[in-house]
């Protein structure tokens, strides 16, 4: 398939069947224990000290200037 051959259209219909399909895998994907784990940690860390780190808006801001 060349790309280039396709019209505005299809491409846009071409990108939307990619994403809905590695939204689908993404969506099936079941998190291994390890991550489980990693992610129980890390929430608990939180919960004990929800005063540290960074609000989102603080990191998006950065982000945003690099």
């Amino acid at each position: 398939m060349n790309l280039q051959e396709l019209s505005a259209s299809e491409k846009i219909l071409l990108a939307e069947q990619l994403w809905d399909s590695v939204r689908a895998e993404a969506d099936a994907s079941e998190l291994t224990t390890a991550q489980r784990k990693v992610l129980a940690q890390r929430l608990a860390e939180f919960e004990l000290e929800p005063e540290q780190g960074e609000s989102w808006d603080s990191v998006k801001a950065q982000i945003s200037q690099q």
